[in-house]
């Protein structure tokens, strides 16, 4: 994988952004498979995501699944984004047990969220003072944070000779935005470096991130081509690991 356009607005939420040569197709899917959720070690619920290339942006697609015993949750998010990686759209759907969506949209200078938690009832709203490129990164989720790392490689680190370089230690601050709890707030993220670590049962070589925000700290591992690969969150004892 070559990184010519790494430093170009097009596209730079997505692999294709790192990409030497020519533009992505539209509707070429950059990404697209599923996490297994581990708490304790015992897998609790699955993300299915779907990252794919537009003319006009990027659509980040999501369905998690929760299990508890005979009981299942299920949630459903479909980010919309830019060309420039800025915000068109963000909608979350709670499919079962209940029935709450949310959706957020530019509105003028700020962003507008719009909640109902029950069908049939009025929207609440809420506006945010916060600039268009905001990343959201939802409760749940896990494809945004690999959204999130591609926008810190963006920011973080450079193109030299064909291979991406992102200095240790060096922190990128970012504005999030998670819609799920209402919230905004600022997380930091920096390189770490190469670690070995056991994925299934097999050792690989990653590239290791660690993001820091209210919620605590998270370490994230991504492959050679900037795909997330295992997430741990020491603090709760989960593992997130792409399937």
């Amino acid at each position: 994988m070559k990184f010519k356009a790494l430093l170009s607005g097009a596209a730079m939420v997505t692999v294709a952004a790192f990409a030497l040569g020519g533009k992505e197709t539209p509707g070429q899917t950059v990404d697209s498979g599923s996490f297994g959720v581990f708490l304790g070690g015992r897998r609790v619920a699955t993300e299915t995501f779907s990252i794919e290339q537009q003319a006009t942006g990027s659509v980040v697609t999501s369905e998690f699944k929760m299990e508890n015993g005979g009981d299942q949750a299920r949630q459903s998010s479909e980010l919309q984004l830019s060309l420039t990686g800025d915000l068109r759209r963000y909608d979350w759907k709670e499919i079962t047990p209940g029935k709450a969506q949310a959706t957020v949209t530019p509105n003028d200078t700020f962003l507008m969220q719009r909640s109902i938690r029950n069908p049939g009832e009025k929207a609440e709203e809420q506006p945010y003072i916060l600039p268009l490129a905001t990343s959201i990164l939802d409760d749940y989720f896990f494809v945004h944070r690999e959204i999130l790392a591609w926008r810190y490689l963006k920011f973080g680190c450079r193109e030299n000779h064909g291979r991406l370089e992102c200095p240790k230690g060096q922190k990128v601050q970012l504005g999030v935005l998670v819609p799920h709890s209402r919230t905004s707030m600022l997380v930091s993220m920096e390189f770490v470096g190469r670690e070995k670590v056991p994925v299934r049962g097999e050792e690989r070589e990653l590239n290791r991130l660690t993001l820091k925000g209210d919620s605590g700290e998270w370490a994230l591992w991504l492959d050679d081509q900037y795909k997330l690969v295992r997430i741990l969150v020491p603090e709760d004892n989960t593992e997130v690991v792409r399937d």
